[in-house]
């Protein structure tokens, strides 16, 4: 009896010590990050912000080891896609054997995604269509996508990578100027290269994941200014269920690192809700090709660039139009050229004045073409501003495409695609606009032709911003400010977005398109055609292409009061819970999404087991260079993770409960006597049987259920369609 109550005393103790514990990670033995590459090397552990600021390494993969497979379950990070891409005019499926890891003989080690002309025809199920059914079609291309999502997610910091683009070398001319000449032909880069980020609500080319998710961050409650039923969690919502917080809106936002386009390279965020028509761009209703505002060339007045000319905007409007503030830098590797230097003098002077002409030139506007840029001095400097093309060196610009507008299929909105297909029943109506704010900048032929360090810092917060780098160098930089406070006008009917704070997942892949700016020849057939442009079997003839990846890096402000996180369910922006309750939009037949424990990179035992000074508990060992866990109850990829985590209810009850996904926060802490760890071992242990069976109980029903219209081969694997007015394609969704 005594014996029992002592028991039931260090069973109490426990329970309170989980619970404090509860978000906490256990460090390593070693001293090494979860999720940094010992690889890294220690000149790179730390990094010295745009603000003067220290941040230290939280992420890395090296990509040293080669042959490593993405499928799912294999890898501790990263998931392979094998599914056909169903947006954004997509030629290709991607497969799980496109993407892997290699050495060259010259001892350079990377990740690589290989894009392949090859077919592959697939019956799939399109609600776009009248009546909505299944219809065949044939991907002429085969590629790569590979993603952390669910297993590595993060909230602000300064990621680098890197990268070697996709390109033909052999033939193309832009070579004959050497690494700093611009890329210029654009048939020589045939594919769609991306390195991205999006919010863990959404699942990249998931479309039920991202329906009426991608790309919120709106956390306001005014159906006056946007109708919350638009927003799947809306901060209208006081009880949205599934782990989600009351009144949060909450969302699937997009960051992309670079878009390769050829001759240029694509930086933006992609956020909703967007701009009313009112405070967009006007439309070029004049002109009888739309595409007239990628190049600047429109007639009709205001259609070039948003408050140009000033006088019309303002005499039209009364208020600014589209995102103030935004700031761009050179891309200064790539060669000068004397007819686009610039003084800043005179562009403030045309500034201040006002813009007369109808479009953008070197002397009346900054040279990224955007009237509402900032031109202050860049990070302290007496003499550079920011988007004053101040050396003639490629110089990026406001881009074209700014959003698209999103409908469910069918729906009868004047401002929706008008079609004869019938609205959906498989899926709740909606219609928004969502924005992308969006900088083009060229590229040289260096992208091409050996590794570019690509840099992003982000950092949340009303006073936060994104900012582009190349090498060190700003390219882009959107303030906060400029999403938060828009303009407005009497009605103040400008939706007013936050900053991205949702945990972001990295995504990796190469694409095909015929409506990008680049596209493969004879795009929509067989990349030959006919077989009779010598220039064309040239380019097919050079696939394989490949993006390959040196390495990735991650780096945070760790400090105390730092609001930078890594996990992907944190308690300011949980996911995990909405995730298991919604599984089926998440995953198909050939994309499950299987936990993982263990299989970080290591080069000792200390790397894989939990550090406590009492009591010697091994939790993991190093097996070839990868960490192997000890038991059903350790995980994560160093094994520093328990599966279960406590719980108590509104009533006080209090029990152990285990989920499905190891990513950070959720750890518990480990009790050092000996007795502990056995109750500890107990209560997991039990708790884990039952959900494992309850877990299988789960898939084994969702094996047998028929396809719904929201899993792969559905209408929203189809994709949603922009607005009719706008053949812009929208991005990865």
């Amino acid at each position: 009896m005594q014996v029992k109550t002592q028991i039931v005393l260090v069973a109490a103790v426990l329970l309170q010590s989980l619970q404090q514990a509860r978000g906490a990670e256990f460090e390593t033995k070693s001293g090494i990050r979860t999720w940094v590459d010992p690889a890294t090397p220690n000149d790179r552990q730390t990094y010295i912000s745009t603000r003067g600021e220290q941040w230290d390494l939280v992420m890395s993969d090296e990509f040293n080891t080669p042959g490593r497979s993405f499928k799912p379950g294999d890898d501790h990070m990263w998931t392979s896609i094998d599914k056909p891409d169903g947006v954004n005019a997509a030629l290709e499926v991607y497969s799980h054997n496109m993407t892997s890891t290699k050495c060259d003989d010259d001892g350079t080690c990377y990740f690589y995604i290989m894009a392949t002309d090859e077919a592959t025809t697939l019956k799939l199920w399109n609600d776009y269509k009248n009546p909505p059914g299944y219809q065949t079609t044939t991907f002429h291309y085969r590629a790569g996508m590979v993603q952390s999502w669910n297993k590595f997610c993060f909230q602000g910091g300064m990621v680098e990578v890197r990268v070697q683009l996709p390109g033909v070398v052999d033939g193309n001319p832009d070579a004959a100027g050497g690494a700093s000449a611009q890329a210029a032909t654009k048939k020589y880069y045939p594919t769609w290269p991306g390195i991205w980020m999006m919010g863990n609500l959404g699942r990249a080319i998931f479309s039920a994941s991202t329906n009426r998710m991608w790309p919120f961050s709106y956390d306001e409650c005014n159906d006056d200014v946007f109708l919350s039923s638009n927003q799947r969690i809306s901060a209208c919502n006081s009880n949205p269920g599934s782990g989600m917080n009351p009144n949060q809106g909450r969302g699937a936002p997009e960051i992309d690192i670079l878009e390769g386009a050829g001759n240029e390279v694509s930086s933006s965020i992609q956020l909703g809700p967007g701009m009313p028509t009112d405070f967009r761009i006007i439309y070029p209703t004049e002109d009888l090709n739309s595409g007239c505002v990628y190049t600047g060339s429109c007639t009709t007045k205001g259609a070039n660039v948003p408050d140009v000319p000033t006088a019309f905007y303002k005499s039209k409007r009364g208020h600014k139009s589209w995102y103030q503030g935004l700031r761009y830098g050179a891309n200064n590797f790539c060669a000068a050229s004397g007819s686009l230097k610039q003084d800043y003098t005179t562009v403030k002077a045309s500034m201040d004045k006002g813009i007369t002409e109808n479009s953008c030139t070197v002397a009346n506007c900054p040279g990224s073409k955007d009237a509402n840029a900032d031109i202050s001095l860049i990070d302290g400097s007496t003499t550079n501003h920011w988007s004053i093309n101040t050396n003639g060196t490629c110089f990026p610009t406001l881009n074209g495409y700014t959003g698209a507008y999103l409908c469910s299929p069918g729906n009868p909105s004047s401002l929706c695609e008008k079609t004869d297909v019938p609205q959906s029943d498989k899926m709740k109506v909606f219609e928004y606009q969502m924005d992308a704010i969006s900088a083009n900048w060229p590229i040289h032929v260096a992208a091409y032709t050996s590794y570019l360090v690509y840099q992003l810092e982000w950092v949340m917060g009303d006073t936060g911003y994104v900012r582009w780098m190349l090498a060190g160098q700003p390219l882009f930089e959107i303030p906060s400010s400029a999403i938060v406070n828009p303009p407005q006008d009497s009605a103040k009917k400008n939706p007013k977005k936050i900053m991205i704070e949702e945990p972001m997942y990295m995504i990796f892949n190469v694409a095909l398109s015929s409506t990008w700016g680049t596209q493969p020849p004879n795009a929509g057939k067989a990349c030959r055609g006919d077989g009779t442009d010598a220039v064309a079997n040239k380019i097919c003839d050079s696939f394989p292409l490949y993006m390959k990846i040196d390495y990735i890096r991650l780096y945070q402000d760790t400090s105390k009061n730092s609001t930078m996180a890594v996990g992907c369910d944190p308690k300011s922006h949980p996911t995990k819970q909405w995730i298991q309750d919604h599984i089926d939009e998440y995953q198909d037949f050939d994309n499950l999404a299987i936990d993982v424990s263990g299989k970080g990179f290591c080069r000792t035992d200390d790397d894989c087991t939990i550090s406590q000074n009492k009591t010697k508990v091994t939790t993991g060992s190093c097996v070839k260079s990868r960490c192997k866990c000890i038991g059903a109850s350790w995980t994560g990829p160093r094994c520093t993770a328990t599966l279960g985590t406590v719980e108590t209810n509104e009533n006080g009850v209090t029990s152990i409960s285990v989920h499905n996904s190891y990513g950070p926060p959720w750890y518990l802490a480990l009790l050092t006597s000996g007795l502990t760890l056995l109750v500890t071992f107990v209560a997991v242990y039990l708790s884990i049987k039952s959900a494992q069976r309850h877990d299988a109980d789960r898939k084994r029903q969702m094996m047998t259920q028929p396809k719904s219209a929201m899993s792969i081969g559905s209408a929203s694997d189809v994709g949603i369609k922009p607005d009719p007015k706008e053949n812009y394609s929208t991005n990865f969704v």
